[in-house]
């Protein structure tokens, strides 16, 4: 497979997030999902940014909701894993379970 397919750690942790997240893919959920389940706290800036880059990928779409009183007038974007985004976790993740094949020992 072209290396090019493949996403960096932090890029997975991301699309695997939104992925538990389903239609709850903003930024705010996506930020606890990171802390909770890998124990990494991100900063807004580091979170966006990782985004962009996926979006650039074409690894997740985006669509803004409508703003509304109670979020303070404020619109907010909801992200999607496309199915390229799946595909690379795909590849990423036939690739980690090759490498780690047979150093179960090693890594006791």
């Amino acid at each position: 497979m072209p290396k090019s397919v493949f996403v960096g750690e932090f890029e997975q942790l991301v699309l695997l997030s939104l992925l538990h997240l389903e239609d709850r893919g903003y930024a705010l959920p996506l930020r606890r999902k990171l802390n909770e389940v890998a124990g990494r706290k991100v900063s807004r800036g580091a979170l966006y940014r990782t985004l962009e880059r996926l979006e650039r990928k074409g690894f997740v779409t985006w669509e803004v909701e409508e703003a509304v009183a109670r979020r303070g007038g404020h619109a907010r974007r909801r992200y999607t894993v496309t199915e390229a985004g799946l595909d690379a976790l795909r590849a990423s993740r036939h690739a980690l379970l090759e490498l780690w094949e047979g150093l179960e020992e090693v890594l006791r």
